[in-house]
């Protein structure tokens, strides 16, 4: 995966074009972050179906770094409530991991995120907060 073809799996992502995104996978990959986990494209678009419903996402590249099986991003994602996301909404999709969000709150937080490729295409996808 290129720098180039990154971009416009970002692009993709922040224009909420999930079956876009998805394109970019393999068949079965194995997405997972803070306790969700995403392995088919009906997954990816009923999770971000419902979350971006509550908020608006946006991820900024700082930092690229690519191999033939791995590519490092290092970046920010910006979530912005654009409708009241509850604890007890979260925790009836079984969101237990991530963080409620009020309208109009803004929460911005630098993540490292690890693509594993096959083929050129993403196969999985784990992700780390940092401070």
């Amino acid at each position: 995966m290129t720098r180039d073809d990154y971009a416009r799996y970002v692009e993709a992502f922040n224009n909420r074009d999930y079956d876009a995104v998805f394109d970019f996978y393999v068949d079965d990959p194995r997405i997972a972050f803070f306790g969700v986990e995403i392995t088919t494209r009906e997954q990816l678009k009923d999770f971000y179906g419902f979350l971006h419903r509550f908020v608006k996402e946006s991820v900024t590249v700082e930092r690229y770094a690519n191999s033939d099986e791995l590519a490092a991003v290092e970046g920010i994602v910006r979530v912005e409530g654009i409708a009241d996301l509850t604890r007890e909404e979260l925790d009836r999709k079984g969101l237990t991991g991530l963080f409620p969000i009020a309208k109009g709150e803004v929460q911005e937080m630098r993540q490292y995120i690890h693509y594993h490729l096959r083929g050129g295409k993403i196969e999985s996808v784990g992700c780390a907060l940092v401070a």
